[in-house]
């Protein structure tokens, strides 16, 4: 109990303490145009309130990530809870931060464009891909994961097709209308859905008595199954730690944020918040459940039937139902804009305008057929390499951060360091995963460090070329 509210104390510190920090590295300048003004178009580029872009942001991001995540992430044990507060605090809210602020310099370029423009065209071509492999997933595992939860909320009385299939209706509308019509109206009321739930079940975790069920810090790997915890718990926790996804989605509010002072509230500070949520249902999983019977509760019915179980445990029948209600609310309030930002990825990418609508749908229901397809898939197959494709696109973003931090003469170690680590992380999991190489753990490391220390020389090949050809990293939005 102790370690979760030093926890939370060390989150609010991070945020007034190292997000000031990184704001005064990167340099805010209010005196520029953001691309919400300079390029206004009523679709895309809108200016929004700062509050409310907030709550988008936070909607955005989080998805079932830091629920799900961390529920799965709780087998490992408190060790868990060391992860999400270092690495939001060092990794996630670095990585959202300036990648929201190096977009609003950029006309509200999304992470490929950057790519290209930072690491060349043959990054461009691979962080597109990637990109999309991460949107596509998104969209789908969490059409899957809310439809789920509301086909055990519903007990089963309407089929979890029908439900998905409403679902998706409302992902194809929210990513074809303009961001100011569907999610720019409802997301602060889905907002506060999610975060009267959120405090009903760490409140109620405390007043009942399961507080004191809360762990303590160990190094210990508890994990019923003995996964590794290098690589395996920085791939499980994704959303309240250190995403990918978050990369693709703080374009879309870079073009609707009204000056840059309003950057750090919006990206550093909704990462901090995502965090504090994985915090809360980590604490619960570990606290109401233990080793074994959180590990056959997850594998009876998938983290849903935690949430669930959770929920009205501590907060009884109508009470658990707001609750879930709140955690249905992220799958939905992600996956709309996952689909939402494909669509823009993609129109940057070929250079087709999307006013018209008729030019969104050309392109948004391609996106929609082949989503439908992958909902075939297994869900715990989709989920490994969705947690793959994610971090592999967080390591870079992190590394176009530091080009942009190095270039112009800024501290860049403050990207530097967790692209290192979390580069080597993404190369550790795919040379040992089944769904990958599957080579031994033993070599798998010794094979990521090689992978990264190559990679950070091509990449500082790279940097002193952009140096010498003097590259401009601001655009004026215009």
């Amino acid at each position: 109990m102790i370690t979760f509210f030093i926890s939370i104390v060390v989150l609010i510190f991070g945020y007034f303490i190292y997000g000031k920090f990184v704001e005064k590295t990167f340099g805010i300048d209010d005196s520029r145009k953001t691309p919400s003004i300079a390029n206004q178009d009523g679709v895309d580029f809108v200016p929004m309130k700062k509050q409310n872009n907030a709550m988008i942001q936070l909607l955005n991001i989080a998805g079932t990530g830091p629920i799900f995540g961390p529920i799965m992430g709780a087998l490992f044990g408190p060790v868990a809870f060391l992860w999400i507060v270092l690495g939001s605090i060092f990794a996630g809210g670095v990585h959202d931060y300036l990648t929201g602020m190096i977009s609003i310099r950029n006309k509200g370029a999304h992470i490929p464009e950057l790519a290209g423009k930072f690491l060349g065209n043959f990054s461009k071509h691979l962080v597109n891909a990637f990109a999309l492999l991460l949107l596509l997933l998104v969209g789908t595992v969490f059409a899957t994961t809310s439809g789920s939860l509301l086909h055990v909320l519903l007990d089963g009385q309407v089929t979890l097709w029908i439900i998905i299939g409403i679902i998706f209706l409302y992902f194809l509308l929210s990513t074809i209308l303009p961001i100011d019509k569907i999610i720019g109206r409802i997301y602060p009321i889905l907002g506060a859905t999610l975060l009267i739930g959120t405090l009903g079940v760490g409140i109620t975790m405390f007043t009942s008595g399961y507080g004191s069920e809360i762990p303590e810090l160990t190094l210990e790997n508890m994990h019923p199954g003995k996964l590794a915890i290098f690589p395996m718990l920085f791939l499980t926790i994704t959303c309240g730690a250190l995403s990918g996804f978050h990369a693709t989605q703080t374009p879309i509010i870079s073009r609707t944020v009204q000056k840059e002072s309003q950057g750090r509230y919006i990206f550093y500070g909704m990462m901090i918040a995502e965090a504090v949520i994985a915090m809360i249902w980590a604490a619960a999983s570990m606290s109401l459940f233990h080793g074994e019977q959180l590990n056959e509760l997850i594998n009876a019915g998938t983290p849903s039937a935690v949430v669930n179980e959770a929920a009205t445990t501590l907060l009884g029948a109508v009470g658990g139902t707001i609750a879930v209600l709140g955690v249905i609310v992220l799958p939905i309030t992600s996956g709309d804009t996952a689909f939402r930002a494909a669509r823009s990825v993609i129109a940057d990418y070929i250079k087709f305008n999307q006013k018209k609508v008729t030019n969104r749908l050309i392109i948004a229901v391609p996106l929609f057929v082949i989503s439908l397809i992958l909902t075939q898939i297994d869900f715990d197959i989709l989920w490994r390499y969705f947690s793959w494709a994610n971090q592999t696109t967080a390591s870079l973003a992190l590394w176009i951060a530091t080009m942009y931090l190095l270039v112009k003469g800024k501290r860049y170690w403050i990207s530097l360091i967790p692209a290192l680590f979390i580069t080597d992380m993404v190369f550790v999991y795919i040379l040992n995963a089944q769904i990958g190489f599957n080579l031994s753990l033993d070599v798998s490391h010794i094979g990521g460090i090689i992978l990264t220390i190559v990679f950070a020389i091509w990449f500082f090949r790279k940097a002193k070329q952009n140096k010498s050809n003097e590259i401009e990293m601001d655009l004026e939005a215009a």
